[in-house]
């Protein structure tokens, strides 16, 4: 399954939040901070598919979500990607 962009922003949403805030993040937060354009709903389906590709995982099932350490990789190599464009583009 490959990642979408859509996957992507939320994917650090959750990062940049968690780092933030060592605390799970929830579909809401993500929906109202991230300016993606889409219901929490959406958001929930992406986050769990997120979760079976192993990129998040959620500790109980009321809690938001985690990154796992394939989250934290593909963020770090996201944000390398971005930078090795931008510095192309220059």
């Amino acid at each position: 399954m490959t990642v979408s962009e859509r996957k992507k922003k939320i994917l650090a949403a959750v990062v940049d939040e968690y780092i933030r805030t060592a605390e799970p993040v929830g579909s809401r937060f993500i929906a109202e901070k991230a300016g993606l354009g889409c219901s929490s709903a959406t958001i929930r389906n992406e986050l769990a598919e997120l979760v079976n590709m192993g990129y998040l995982e959620q500790p109980h099932t009321s809690a938001g979500r985690v990154p796992t350490p394939a989250g934290y990789r593909m963020y770090v190599n996201g944000d390398k990607q971005q930078a090795q464009r931008e510095a192309q583009a220059a």
